[in-house]
């Protein structure tokens, strides 16, 4: 029996401090953003920044799956990886977290991973190249495959791949699971709007969006956005970084507050350590403010280090308001 199963893309973080002029002379895009781009790419900025980057076991619903695992939850992570280095790396480090690696082995591809640069403004703006973690065959999924799970996590990058999306979301719900989807980017949203709108029709129990997703979903103020969400999905968050976060079920509305930190570092995986708090509390029974309280520390937690891996004494110290409260 598993609390939360994860799918999504397992990439390996690399996590690179650069400065603004940096960013703007070497990177096209919008700051901030995500964009998909090939390794060679990667390696290219990696060699012009002349800086050493920050290794770790990466990708949205693995964040979430692992956050959750050290929070006290039964978790397990589907993916697809290459045959290299960088997968076993990526097993390796899953395992000690206490998150079981359920990874589909590509002969070809190469492990994916995201380079992550990081502004001082703690600002990241990702490239990614998914290699192997695209190569996830929708026909491998099936109910049976969340036999007797509560809950399955879909990150947003996995709507690139619609047959992948939704084979996930109806395997998920004939298992008789909830369905949490997060929404990744503002890019992810603009870009596949119709297979999004098919999941909210029904088939997603919780979402979670920041602000520039939601507006990306539906325009307007997070307010509103909320509102258009929460009336396509039992629960609905929307996150408003420094500003806390908006939550609601059914009639219900909660505005959290950011939990304060004398230092932000690095925003990479704010957003998903955000949804590890938060869903423990909720497969626990927690009320919405509680829930989000949960949520809005391991977001603190977080962004105080590089990357998106906390220190299991702070994932302790967060569980310790979990069994408190639950």
């Amino acid at each position: 029996m598993l609390d939360l199963v994860g799918v999504g893309s397992p990439l390996v973080d690399l996590v690179l401090q650069v400065d603004d002029e940096f960013l703007a002379k070497q990177v096209e895009g919008a700051k901030g953003g995500m964009e998909m781009v090939d390794a060679a790419l990667i390696d290219r900025l990696l060699t012009k920044s002349k800086r050493e980057a920050v290794r770790a076991a990466g990708g949205a619903a693995s964040n979430t799956t692992v956050g959750a695992a050290n929070l006290g939850l039964a978790t397990a992570f589907i993916g697809s990886v290459g045959n290299d280095d960088f997968a076993a790396f990526y097993r390796t480090a899953l395992a000690e977290q206490g998150c079981e690696a359920r990874l589909v082995e590509h002969p070809e591809l190469p492990t994916g991973r995201v380079l992550s640069l990081v502004t001082p403004d703690a600002q990241r703006t990702m490239r990614t190249c998914l290699g192997a973690a695209a190569a996830l065959d929708p026909a491998g999924i099936t109910a049976e495959t969340f036999a007797g799970v509560r809950l399955v996590m879909l990150e947003g990058y996995t709507l690139f791949n619609h047959d992948l999306t939704r084979a996930i979301a109806r395997a998920a719900k004939a298992a008789g699971c909830q369905l949490a989807l997060d929404l990744a980017s503002f890019e992810v949203v603009n870009i596949n709007k119709p297979v999004l709108a098919e999941l909210l029709a029904g088939q997603v129990d919780v979402v979670f969006a920041n602000e520039d997703e939601a507006r990306a979903w539906c325009g307007g103020t997070p307010e509103q956005a909320l509102e258009d969400l929460a009336g396509r999905a039992p629960v609905a968050v929307v996150k408003l970084g420094k500003d806390g976060a908006l939550i609601a079920r059914g009639p219900e509305r909660v505005r959290v507050a950011v939990e304060p930190v004398a230092q932000v570092v690095d925003t990479t995986g704010a957003g998903d350590c955000w949804a590890a708090g938060f869903l423990a509390g909720h497969l626990r029974g927690l009320p919405l403010a509680q829930s989000g309280r949960l949520g809005s520390l391991a977001g603190a937690a977080v962004v105080q280090v590089m990357g998106a891996q906390v220190a299991r004494e702070q994932w302790t110290r967060i569980k310790g308001f979990l069994d408190a409260w639950a």
